[in-house]
């Protein structure tokens, strides 16, 4: 059973975000979207980032050999109005990070990654399967 929030008009709006828990997660969380998509020969993550450029992305192998996605957007405009002197300044801040846990049969030393049309594609080759050799006990007859 999940907990019930009462909306009492005497609790000021403020403290709508205290009740923000894992029962009842915010709705307005957003967070880029994801798609990982396996052929024969690689995987590929998708990663929705419209507005970014490949400077605003970096794309790592961590300590634990896992894929780090992390990208960090800031934009700044100014505009002054020289005649009443009005300096008005309007800030644009997004920041995400995703850790994926790599498969064993990722090729990790020829992983790309690039950004087209708004979104940022990784392909992760896999490891060519060497065939083993196969021990085999034949029957003397």
């Amino acid at each position: 059973m999940l907990p019930v929030l009462n909306r009492n008009s005497w609790m000021p709006e403020v403290f709508n975000d205290f009740f923000t828990n894992d029962f009842m997660t915010r709705a307005n969380a957003t967070a880029p979207a994801i798609n990982v998509k396996e052929s024969d020969r690689e995987y590929t993550v998708e990663l929705a980032a419209p507005g970014l450029k490949k400077e605003d992305f970096n794309v790592n192998i961590d300590r634990d050999g896992n894929l780090h996605i992390h990208m960090e957007s800031k934009n700044e405009s100014k505009e002054e109005d020289k005649k009443s002197h009005y300096l008005r300044r309007e800030f644009s801040y997004s920041k995400f990070e995703q850790t994926l846990l790599l498969p064993d049969d990722v090729d990790k030393d020829g992983i790309e990654a690039k950004v087209n049309d708004g979104v940022l594609t990784v392909s992760l080759p896999k490891l060519e399967k060497v065939a083993e050799k196969t021990v085999k006990q034949i029957e003397v007859k």
